[in-house]
C-alpha cells in the first residue's frame, strides 16, 4: 500500500502477490478499497495478481476537481491500467466500480479481458427510487473514519455525499449499443433486493455478446458482505474458466460446434 502519481496527483494503490493472471478491483461510489477489499481478497490472492486503487476523493486519495464525474474515473482507471500495471487486467467492479469497468471497456477494449461487473447501474434509470438525500443521515461511524483517513479536511464529507448524490441523478449515461459491442466475457450480478432494478441487470446481461449472470439470494446492494462466501466463489470461478458456456438446453447462447 503506498501512494502512486497518476494523471499527475497522488493515488493510494494496493498490490497484493503475484499468483496468476492481473485483476483489478474497483471499489463502489463514496465508499474505498479497504471496505471492498476486506471481503475480496483472502478468496482470490492465491489465484491472481490483485491490485486496487482509492480513487481521487475516497479513501486515502485526495479530491481533485471534476473527481465524481463517470469520465474522469473511466479516465483514472484507464491511466492506473496504462501507467502502474501495463498490461491487459481482468475488472471486478463494484456499484460504482462496476460502471467505470464497462466504460473502459468501451473506451479502451484492448485494456480489458474480462468484466465482473457487480450491482452495475449503467444509466440513472436503473435505480430504483430512492428516498431525498439527507445530510444528518451521514453516521458518526462514517465521519469518523472519513476524518481519519482522507487527507481532505473532515468538513469536505457533506459537500462530496451531496455532490455525488446529484451526480448519480443523471451519471452514468452508457448506450446500450456501446455496451453490446463490448466482446469480452462478463459476469453481470445483482442481489435479489439490489437497489439496481432486475429488469436493468438483465438488459445489461442480454446486451453483452458474452454476458453470463447471476442474481446472489438473499441479498441487497451489498450483497459483496451479505453472502461473501457465495460472490466471492462465482466470481473465482468465472475469472478461472472464461471459455464460452457450453449447456445442455441453450436458448440465448448456441452452443460452439
Amino acid at each position: 500500500m503506498k501512494y502512486l502519481n497518476i494523471s499527475g496527483y497522488p493515488l493510494w494503490s494496493f498490490e497484493w502477490a503475484n499468483n496468476g493472471e492481473v485483476v483489478l478491483l474497483l471499489h463502489g461510489g463514496l465508499s474505498d478499497t479497504d471496505s471492498f477489499a476486506e471481503v475480496m481478497i483472502a478468496p482470490l490472492e492465491d489465484s491472481f495478481h490483485l491490485f486496487a486503487y482509492d480513487r481521487a476523493g475516497h479513501g486515502r486519495s485526495a479530491d481533485q476537481p471534476g473527481s465524481f464525474y463517470f469520465d474522469f474515473q473511466r479516465d483514472e482507471a484507464i491511466a492506473f491500467i496504462t501507467e502502474v500495471i501495463k498490461e491487459p487486467v481482468h475488472l471486478v467492479g463494484y456499484s460504482d466500480g462496476a460502471n467505470i469497468a464497462l466504460m473502459v471497456a468501451i473506451a479502451r477494449p484492448e485494456l480489458v479481458k474480462s468484466i465482473v461487473s457487480i450491482a452495475a447501474n449503467f444509466n440513472a434509470d436503473g435505480i430504483v427510487e430512492l428516498p431525498v438525500f439527507d445530510p444528518a443521515g451521514i453516521s458518526d461511524e462514517y465521519r469518523a473514519e472519513y476524518a481519519e483517513l482522507s487527507p481532505d479536511a473532515p468538513e469536505t464529507l457533506d459537500f462530496k455525499v451531496a455532490k455525488m448524490h446529484e451526480i448519480w441523478k443523471v451519471e452514468p449515461n452508457i448506450e446500450i449499443t456501446d455496451i453490446a459491442q463490448i466482446n469480452v466475457p462478463v459476469l453481470v450480478m445483482a442481489g435479489d433486493d439490489d437497489v439496481v432494478k432486475h429488469s436493468h441487470s438483465i438488459e445489461l446481461y442480454e446486451a453483452l455478446p458474452l454476458g453470463q449472470l447471476a442474481i446472489v439470494p438473499g441479498t441487497s446492494h451489498g450483497l459483496v458482505k451479505e453472502k461473501p462466501a457465495i460472490v466471492t466463489a462465482l466470481i473465482k470461478s468465472f475469472l478461472s474458466d472464461q471459455s464460452y458456456p457450453v449447456t445442455r438446453q441453450p436458448i440465448r447462447r448456441t452452443n460452439p460446434a
